[in-house]
């Protein structure tokens, strides 16, 4: 509210709202369309970059020429991987269609970086020995159960505790890539430890609850349809971060799930340990659980279901790289 003088004293005027500014306007439109949080980072980030290397121009104010020039110079002067470049312009159409409204012609003088046809890193099983042996506690949990179900990083991390099934011997993974839903078995191994990990998100969860907190965030509008679920043990993460923090979405301070990073630096740590040569990361684990299924004779479409690809043809990358040398050839050296 603001104030005006007249001639019969001070008097309120209607505040004149201020126009939305852009960046405010990509954050609620990424959360109106519930993109993830990593993504709405990783949008902002390539749209403040376009938007600097444009002499900080309103990006109405451009079109099609500047953001053809933009993605060139990423794979020219850049030599940015093509999947980094696919990322930067997804993010430029989601700036021009969803909040500019505006359709960006084709862009047909783009210089594509080229995507290399590599295949992946596996480790023998020996090696996953070795490994998991040089880790322990929570990151060595974590990473037998990339290797035993085959789940994806984030895939894990972001487990509710209803997701694992005992009975059932079954893990279901929730909003995976794509949207989609899956089930992966769940390791004899890691029933004890995964029920012991069930037991300290719950005793977390009463101290959470007793200090006046623990509410999980919820997906969609799940939050509105059932507004008890969030402080119910059945949906507080499976692996919960250690301290609480602050949701930067709706600053509500909550207890999210363990961060990437700490099995990252505990995959470093035991990579030098075990003294493995190869490069290790958490996909590689990923990688290794679909090409020793491979090895042991499992169909190629149970495999496809369990990773959760769309076509097989992306599964069948592991079959280039069973522990059989050269696509099981014997060399004539060997003969």
């Amino acid at each position: 509210m603001r104030y005006e003088r007249g001639s019969e004293g001070i008097s309120a005027a209607p505040a004149v709202p201020r126009p939305a500014r852009l960046m405010d306007e990509v954050h609620r439109c990424l959360r109106l369309k519930h993109y993830s949080l990593r993504t709405e980072q990783a949008y902002t980030g390539w749209i403040r970059r376009f938007i600097l290397a444009n002499g900080k121009r309103h990006p109405r104010d451009m079109g099609g020429p500047e953001v053809e020039r933009f993605l060139s110079s990423l794979a020219v002067q850049g030599r940015v991987a093509a999947s980094t470049q696919n990322q930067a312009l997804s993010a430029l159409l989601f700036l021009y269609r969803q909040v500019l409204a505006v359709d960006l012609p084709w862009l047909d003088n783009v210089v594509r970086a080229k995507r290399p046809q590599r295949v992946p890193t596996v480790l023998s099983r020996e090696e996953v020995q070795r490994l998991l042996a040089a880790m322990e506690g929570r990151p060595w949990l974590l990473a037998s159960l990339l290797y035993g179900t085959g789940m994806r990083l984030m895939e894990c991390l972001r487990l509710r505790v209803k997701d694992v099934d005992f009975a059932c011997h079954e893990i279901t993974v929730r909003e995976g890539k794509g949207g989609k839903d899956r089930r992966t078995v769940l390791p004899q191994l890691l029933i004890a430890p995964l029920e012991r990990e069930v037991e300290r998100a719950r005793l977390m969860h009463q101290r959470d609850v007793a200090e006046g907190f623990g509410a999980t965030i919820l997906p969609f509008a799940l939050a509105r349809k059932y507004p008890r679920a969030a402080r119910e043990l059945g949906w507080q993460y499976l692996f919960p971060s250690i301290h609480r923090s602050r949701d930067p979405r709706d600053g509500m301070t909550r207890r999210h799930h363990l961060d990437d990073s700490v099995l990252a630096r505990a995959l470093k740590r035991a990579r030098a340990q075990a003294a493995i040569i190869k490069p290790v990361t958490a996909h590689t684990l990923r990688h290794s659980f679909a090409t020793h299924l491979l090895e042991a004779g499992y169909d190629i479409r149970t495999i496809q279901e369990l990773l959760g690809h769309m076509d097989v043809s992306t599964t069948q990358i592991y079959t280039h790289v069973l522990n059989r040398g050269g696509r099981g050839v014997l060399s004539p050296l060997d003969r």
